[in-house]
């Protein structure tokens, strides 16, 4: 803490160069202390992925006195792990992943870097935020995210959030004045249709670039993070950390498992 003031942990998966974090960091400054611990480079994709193999590095790039940016040659993952353990002597109040250029609905979420950071705060039980823009531009007009993004760090650190809950928050890439308002919503049912373009190397064989759309599994609702943003609302879905299907545990025990080990 700060006289008394939030300490921020802002990361990213754009990498630390990204118009995004930029903005994100500007817009919650005066909140309190803002350490930024971001990317060498673009980490798009990279999930929950974590650098066991190759040495970890750091460097801090500025500093002033409550903003400090570090840049990192590991993952979004790799960020919050060496802000929280190795470049902030106090626990962060929040934690704050984005603004990623592109949006994070849907099943995005099991593959984002930009959530992936955010999950792996509220696996340490630290508040933590996932912001995203439906704007894959490097240049992106972020401006109208910013009054939402006051008030949901703002409310965030008023209210706390549940143990083991982080917030998956995407904004529609309209002006201010078009965006509607805020939804609370859930998750889509949703899957990516994979497709791979086979292309031939100069050197021999093939070479393969990963394309492909996305397909809804419930076009039809309107109480979802994609409904949502497709019809200009800004949408909040609370993510938790917990996977297991509690509704299948019952039936799951009904299945015939049990093993006996021969007898000899």
């Amino acid at each position: 803490m700060t006289e008394n003031k939030p300490l921020i942990l802002i990361t990213n998966d754009d990498g630390v160069d990204a118009k995004g974090i930029k903005f994100l960091a500007e817009t919650v400054k005066d909140f309190g202390k803002v350490v930024v611990v971001a990317p060498a480079q673009p980490m798009s994709a990279q999930s929950h992925a974590i650098t066991v193999r190759d040495p970890l590095r750091y460097k801090l790039v500025s500093s002033t006195e409550n903003f400090e940016v570090y840049v990192c040659n590991g993952t979004p993952v790799d960020c919050i792990k060496l802000g929280l353990h190795q470049i902030m002597s106090n626990v962060p109040s929040i934690i704050l992943s984005g603004i990623n250029h592109g949006p994070n609905l849907s099943a995005s979420v099991f593959y984002s870097g930009t959530m992936a950071a955010a999950i792996e705060g509220c696996l340490n039980q630290i508040p933590s935020i996932g912001f995203s823009l439906d704007d894959f531009s490097h240049n992106a007009d972020f401006s109208q995210t910013r009054p939402y993004i006051r008030q949901i760090v703002q409310q965030t650190l008023e209210q706390g959030l549940a143990n083991n809950v982080c917030l998956n928050v995407n904004f529609p890439a309209k002006p201010e004045a078009s965006i509607k308002g805020v939804k609370i919503v859930r998750q889509l049912h949703g899957k990516w249709r994979e497709e791979f373009i086979q292309r031939e190397h100069p050197h021999g064989g093939h070479y393969y670039w990963l394309s492909g759309d996305f397909i809804s599994m419930e076009p039809e609702a309107t109480d979802t993070d994609t409904w949502a943003v497709e019809n200009g609302y800004v949408s909040i879905v609370p993510t938790q950390l917990d996977l297991t299907a509690h509704h299948f545990i019952q039936n799951l025990k009904t299945w015939n498992l049990n093993v006996y080990e021969e007898k000899k």
